[in-house]
């Protein structure tokens, strides 16, 4: 044998970062791979990705020429969630969704010569993107996976049956068995990713692979937190002289809770009832749109007792009038100076007979510089659906104001409001009012046991129970909650229920009116 056939071999691999000149070589493969979507990436694009971040962009070259590659972002995963698209992860190849400061690295594509597939040249490119996921402290990979072996089944099954069956070995895809074989799951269905994907019917899955090595990176000041203090008013309804005299009473409370350094602080339903006898008006229904009347301003004292006590702000509820009709509402008053609002979905018998009140239209997640909260007003706890689309959403904390009469009004309120915790692996914090206001028709006694409630599992209270008030007392609750807590049980919980649900039999959906 010769020197020189004894140096030559059939295949020479290196693993390494894409150059701009490898271009002609990326173009050729991807053209072949994604004939049936648009095919490659323009020369512009291509170098869009290498300038914005290099070091995510891997290649295997074979005797010096690129037979397989594999493309990421970094990106901040809170900004888009869930539900996003493949064109808003690459926002249409300028790719300025890169951050360099973000938490999570996105696979935007792996492709292999398809005359290299038996070389498993793909797990390779996958082992390289872990690693560059642990060396930069990412929590995790997040990607868009195709689902071609679809098109085969797509008449008898659903793409959710279909997965499963991937997932279970007795179907196989070409893509989406490889991923799963590489240590990543489905978080989701997404319809739309790759609206031209016809082989996935424009099915994919959101696979997820969890570093386990991540550190949490802590900010010096703003940072978010682990643990949330939260402060509740089990408010005593008395009488009131004028607004101003009202919000003292409001202030001192707002002022004691934040002293003790509380993240945020929620008031009962209908706090601001004493109001209602300043109106004189002897109809009930006139009554309480005459309070309404009190309600911008209210709201505006309680962004700036927000912002002087540097605590946000659960306005209780209070009504509001407009367009002739009467809602519930309840403010969330921010300690950046923002509020927003959520409306009491469901009105009780009793209101809509004594006020003719309405129910609102809309479900919102409360973004905060302590997380993502939910707000129920009273009744609405009471519908499982409500709390269960808030936690889709990423709800941690559910704050729930009520006004209730007798115990047993109460203990529907309570007894729903802990359901909620446990089945949707979050905290719930209610509180109601006390007392009695003899000169107000239909509100005039008033039973309440504030609470704070957990899941039900070993790193929490026995009970589930984090803290309760004196019935019918006023007084105040002050709780930390650790977040981290739900996260452990979201994936190590004795049982868990957000995970279990089986979205293979059934499914929630907002409906959307026709006059949104």
């Amino acid at each position: 044998m010769s020197e020189e056939e004894e140096t030559s071999f059939e295949h020479r691999l290196l693993l390494r970062q894409l150059e701009l000149k490898d271009y002609r070589e990326v173009k050729e493969i991807m053209e072949i791979v994604y004939s049936s979507i648009d095919g490659a990436w323009t020369r512009k694009e291509f170098s869009n990705l290498l300038k914005k971040f290099p070091e995510g962009q891997i290649c295997i070259e074979d005797n010096g020429k690129v037979v397989a590659a594999a493309l990421s972002l970094v990106i901040d995963y809170d900004e888009y969630g869930d539900k996003h698209t493949y064109d808003q992860i690459i926002d249409k190849g300028s790719f300025k969704t890169h951050d360099p400061e973000g938490d999570t690295l996105y696979g935007i594509d792996v492709f292999v010569h398809p005359e290299y597939r038996n070389l498993r040249l793909g797990r390779r490119l996958y082992d390289a993107r872990k690693e560059i996921c642990e060396k930069l402290n990412l929590r995790g990979i997040i990607a868009g996976g195709r689902i071609p072996g679809y098109k085969d089944y797509a008449n008898k099954l659903t793409p959710a049956k279909y997965i499963e069956m991937v997932r279970n070995k007795e179907l196989s895809d070409p893509v989406l068995s490889f991923q799963l074989s590489n240590g990543f799951h489905v978080r989701r269905i997404l319809k739309g990713y790759l609206p031209d994907d016809k082989d996935s019917k424009a099915y994919a899955t959101l696979l997820e692979w969890i570093n386990v090595y991540f550190e949490e990176k802590e900010k010096l000041i703003g940072g978010k937190k682990t643990v949330v203090r939260i402060g509740i008013v089990q408010w005593q309804m008395r009488a009131v002289k004028d607004l101003d005299d009202f919000m003292q009473q409001v202030e001192f409370f707002v002022d004691t809770v934040s002293s003790y350094k509380s993240d945020i602080v929620m008031f009962p339903e209908f706090f601001n009832a004493p109001l209602m006898a300043l109106t004189n008006e002897e109809s009930p229904s006139e009554a309480i749109r005459s309070m309404a009347e009190y309600t911008e301003e209210i709201r505006e004292r309680m962004v700036q007792l927000a912002l002087s006590y540097n605590i946000n702000i659960i306005a209780g509820s209070m009504p509001e009038y407009y367009d002739n009709k009467l809602y519930n509402v309840s403010y969330l008053c921010r300690r950046d100076g923002t509020y927003d609002a959520q409306y009491k979905l469901h009105v009780t018998p009793d209101e809509s007979h004594y006020w003719g009140m309405r129910g609102g239209h809309k479900l919102k997640i409360f973004d905060t510089d302590i997380g993502k909260i939910g707000i129920l007003i009273c009744y609405d706890v009471e519908f499982p659906e409500l709390a269960r689309m808030l936690s889709d959403m990423d709800m941690k904390i559910l704050f729930v104001p009520f006004w209730t009469d007798t115990k047993n009004a109460y203990l529907r309120v309570r007894l729903c409001s802990q359901a909620r915790a446990i089945e949707n692996e979050c905290y719930v914090a209610i509180t109601g009012s006390v007392g009695n206001l003899p000169r107000v028709e239909n509100m005039d006694i008033q039973y309440s046991q504030s609470a704070v409630f957990s899941p039900s599992d070993f790193a929490f209270p026995h009970d589930a129970v984090i803290a309760e008030a004196t019935p019918n007392t006023e007084m105040t609750l002050i709780a930390d909650l650790d977040l981290d807590l739900l996260k452990d049980l979201n994936t190590a919980g004795s049982v868990r229920n957000l995970k279990d649900r089986r979205k293979d039999l059934y499914n929630l959906s907002w409906v959307t009116r026709k006059d949104e």
